[in-house]
């Protein structure tokens, strides 16, 4: 099954649109688990077909924007370029910004915290104003202990967003 298809230009991308999306069948457990998490943790993945590709299954966006639990995203996009794929492509297809701050605004509306490397400390107060509280650490996962430290950073914000 094919769930993204890509209208490729020369190099710059014009469109991506899902295909096939409702053919997915989530059960209302599924759905449940969401919603009744203790937390949602959205790894930096690309915005576009990855992220934007599980948000698109029928009742998983809605799941995601009503679950009462903190959700907490690592930003894909560290001192203004993508880890690795080619999210710098497909953004701006949908009209998002090539930034930790362009993510964090294209998720807004269902975000609550946002962790921001090192090199995009400068974003904060650009994040706070979208109403997303930001934390700023080390999220470049080359190593195991990097990547343990950071979900622990996750789970951390989203425990004080819970709690205060």
């Amino acid at each position: 099954m094919m769930l993204a298809g890509l209208q490729i230009t020369g190099v710059e991308i014009e469109r991506v649109s899902l295909m096939n999306k409702d053919s997915l069948d989530l059960t209302s457990e599924d759905l449940e688990a969401i919603v009744d998490a203790d937390a949602v943790l959205v790894a930096p993945s690309n915005p576009v077909v990855s992220i934007g590709t599980i948000l698109a299954v029928p009742g998983i966006a809605e799941a995601v924007r009503t679950t009462p639990a903190p959700v907490v995203g690592v930003s894909p996009i560290v001192g203004g370029d993508v880890v690795r794929g080619m999210a710098d492509r497909l953004l701006p297809a949908i009209g998002v910004d090539v930034s930790a701050t362009g993510v964090a605004a294209h998720y807004a509306d269902w975000l609550d915290g946002w962790v921001l490397d090192e090199a995009d400390a400068h974003a904060v107060g650009e994040v706070t104003a979208l109403g997303v509280r930001p934390l700023v650490t080390d999220t470049m996962m080359d190593d195991p202990d990097v990547a343990a430290a950071l979900a622990q950073t996750c789970l951390d914000l989203a425990d004080e967003l819970t709690h205060g």
